[in-house]
């Protein structure tokens, strides 16, 4: 009985440690993906992007408050953009929020909501054969007015 009782309880911490720092890598691969943005650095964005991203969101104006096509952007455009932000340091301002909240999350797969400065993003990640989870695809749409 002892045996049993030790069994489930090793069973139990186990599945609750992973799920913890499943939880904690998922977090780490979002900030990753902030502050790649922030800060310009496409090492973060290279941690947490799949080469085979697919992004697309809607940017309102701030000429006529309406929201135009949807824009697209890919693994290379997101390195671009991040090399962008470092070459004109044109970086993101001290305060700028970053918030990560994780709305599923299951063995394999997790969707993420993200508020950056430049609005909302929500995120499919995936967890790879290494244990890395990866970004997918994100939809995103500028801030309301």
């Amino acid at each position: 009985m002892k045996k049993i009782f030790l069994v489930l309880l090793v069973t139990t911490f186990s599945f609750q440690v992973n799920a913890q720092t499943d939880k904690q890598l998922v977090t780490k691969a979002c900030m990753n993906y902030l502050e790649g943005f922030y800060e310009g650095n496409t090492d973060k964005l290279k941690a947490s992007l799949k080469p085979t991203l697919h992004k697309f969101g809607f940017w309102r104006s701030d000429k006529n408050n309406k929201y135009g096509k949807a824009s697209y952007m890919t693994f290379e455009g997101a390195l671009k953009f991040a090399k962008d932000v470092e070459s004109r340091k044109n970086y993101a301002k001290k305060g700028s929020p970053k918030k990560v909240e994780i709305l599923d999350l299951l063995d394999k797969i997790a969707a993420v909501k993200v508020t950056a400065y430049w609005g909302t993003d929500y995120m499919l990640l995936a967890k790879q054969d290494d244990g890395r989870w990866m970004i997918e695809q994100v939809i995103w749409q500028g801030p309301n007015k």
